[in-house]
């Protein structure tokens, strides 16, 4: 029988009440390794968590904040799960132009947040249905038109630099050049209109390439 796989997280929340809930509900999920806890990302950095964790991570803190904190917890080697009371349209794509795998408000349920962390864990990213539709709403009313026709090694590309890969993780990941990735994110620019990121992960949210 195969074993059951260990999903290593970590939480940075500034907030103790928020915070005890949170590790509550890790450390009684069955599949999930709760590791460092901290209310900063500098007291986090100094624990020990395994590489490739998933981190919890909220915005508001002391020290380094908001897309800075995302930053620097994705430099160090971890999948960023954002959970923030502020979900609002520019922290959503703020956060995920900074490379969080996903985002949640915290009025998510125990449920959600579990299914966003196993989500995550699996390299796919994770926005909640009611932030996704807010981010799909925005981009329909700023760039109304005709559909924007991608071919499949377009939309891979787009799911992956959405998702927060570099174009030299991409590259690997399809086993083609670096060249060749950024050629096909001039060809999606010029078919979508957007420039950035954050524009990306838009496009890709109303593609239904984000899951």
């Amino acid at each position: 029988m195969t074993a059951a796989r260990s999903i290593h997280v970590g939480v940075i929340e500034d907030h103790p009440l928020y915070r005890y809930a949170l590790t509550r509900v890790l450390t009684e999920a069955p599949d999930i390794r709760l590791g460092a806890v901290a209310d900063s990302v500098a007291r986090f950095a100094v624990q020990d968590q395994p590489a490739g964790s998933v981190v919890v991570l909220d915005l508001k803190l002391r020290g380094v904040q908001d897309a800075a904190a995302v930053l620097e917890v994705g430099q160090m080697g971890h999948k960023v799960l954002v959970v923030s009371a502020h979900a609002e349209q520019p922290e959503v794509l703020g956060a995920m132009q900074a490379g969080a795998k996903g985002f949640l408000s915290k009025d998510v349920d125990g449920d959600e947040l579990l299914r966003a962390i196993r989500t995550i864990a699996d390299d796919n990213a994770y926005v909640s249905p009611t932030l996704a539709g807010m981010i799909i709403q925005d981009s329909e009313d700023r760039h109304a038109g005709p559909k924007i026709v991608l071919s499949e090694r377009e939309k891979q590309v787009l799911r992956l630099v959405a998702a927060g890969e570099r174009d030299v993780d991409v590259a690997e990941i399809l086993n083609i050049s670096v060249r060749t990735v950024r050629s096909y994110l001039d060809r999606i620019r010029d078919k979508t209109g957007e420039r950035r990121r954050a524009g990306f992960v838009r496009v890709a949210i109303r593609e239904g390439l984000l899951r």
